[in-house]
């Protein structure tokens, strides 16, 4: 599905942020040109998320006026539960290094994100990637010594 929203870029201590009309949050880049591209993907990222959870998109605006003196920008791109990178369980438990058992626990405490698609249940490789990128260390974290 495709999504197209308009954005403010500013400048703001030598960064340009990018932020979406209607929508909570945004992005930044050290140029115009980086803030383009990394609208396009907070938007991809917000959208395939919003598609995972089966929340409402919000409302598409248009001839928005800038609030800090920016210009407008508008993103699209081509976001649904059809774009999320995705993998089996197996797969998320062989790339975490991991029991198949594990990614259930995984999933059930909230460390995995999944989403159904034609009938079957996936794992978002986002959130495979945090893991991964968290690094936990093996075995229970020590109790808290009072000192």
């Amino acid at each position: 599905m495709m999504h197209v929203y308009e954005f403010e870029v500013f400048e703001d201590d030598g960064w340009y942020l990018a932020l979406p009309f209607g929508m909570e949050g945004g992005t930044q880049g050290k140029s115009i040109k980086e803030a383009a591209i990394n609208a396009s993907d907070w938007l991809q990222i917000e959208m395939e998320h919003r598609a995972m959870r089966e929340l409402p998109f919000p409302q598409e605006t248009f001839g928005n006026e800038p609030r800090n003196n920016g210009k407008i920008m508008l993103v699209a791109v081509n976001a649904g539960t059809n774009t999320v990178p995705r993998v089996t369980a197996a797969e998320a438990a062989r790339r975490l290094g991991v029991t198949r058992g594990r990614v259930s626990q995984m999933i059930a405490s909230g460390l995995l994100e999944i989403f159904e698609l034609d009938g079957r249940t996936w794992v978002s490789t986002y959130s495979v990637d945090a893991r991964l990128t968290e690094k936990p260390k093996a075995g229970r974290p020590r109790k808290a010594t009072l000192a």
